[in-house]
């Protein structure tokens, strides 16, 4: 399979681009988890001595970032984080709630079986968490269930531009639960939909598991709605 994932984007970078990868995948990783909280400047000569990297991977990088939406690029003020509206909240969940639950019927329909021993590890996993789960961990696995999926789906296409979405989407989670703390209180409510989610996959029902990931994509941005 070619299509890229966090763990082997690096790798697969040619020798000579590889430290602008890694440049890349850590901004855009301390953007996601709002280390670098929207609005923030990003100035090179910080950003070459946080990292300790050059000046030319890091402009390659912010120019991905600049493709990705992550980043504003202004000739007379600067490079800035892009911050987040409630347009960005709505446009995103719309992209990713079809898509991604046609990506889950796939994932259930494709399965093989050393795809469904790591489901049942991720199953597991959740199962571990206590009924008020800890936000940072709880994201971190999150993530791991959804790129699952878009892998299992075999489709290179799709796991790029749902990989891409939910990098999007997840930092507007990191921003939204630190300004509405009271969102924390629908967490278990995750660990309840991607258990039943995985669990379909696992049984290769397709048209429970696309059910259930389209509710679970759209229910985050009903409950921020209600908040705002």
């Amino acid at each position: 399979m070619d299509a890229r994932t966090p763990e082997n984007e690096a790798d697969n970078a040619e020798a000579g681009s590889t430290l602008a990868e890694r440049t890349y995948l850590q901004l855009r990783e301390d953007i996601i988890t709002v280390k670098l909280a929207p609005g923030t400047l990003l100035r090179e000569t910080e950003l070459m001595r946080r990292l300790n990297v050059g000046r030319t991977p890091v402009r390659e990088a912010l120019l991905r970032l600049q493709r990705d939406g992550f980043v504003d690029v202004n000739g007379r003020r600067g490079t800035f984080v892009t911050k987040i509206d409630i347009s960005d909240l709505s446009a995103i969940y719309e992209a990713r709630a079809t898509i991604e639950s046609w990506a889950t019927r796939l994932a259930a329909e494709r399965l093989r079986e050393p795809e469904r021993r790591e489901a049942r590890k991720l199953i597991e996993a959740l199962a571990a968490f206590s009924d008020q789960p800890e936000l940072e961990p709880l994201l971190a696995l999150d993530r791991r269930i959804h790129r699952f999926i878009y892998r299992a789906a075999k489709n290179p296409y799709l796991y790029d531009t749902l990989d891409h979405y939910h990098n999007l989407s997840l930092r507007i989670l990191h921003v939204a639960t630190r300004r509405f703390p009271e969102l924390m209180s629908g967490l278990d409510k995750v660990l309840h939909e991607q258990t039943q989610m995985l669990e379909a996959v696992c049984r290769g029902d397709g048209e429970t598991a696309e059910r259930i990931a389209l509710h679970h994509v759209l229910s985050f941005e009903q409950d921020v709605r209600k908040i705002i």
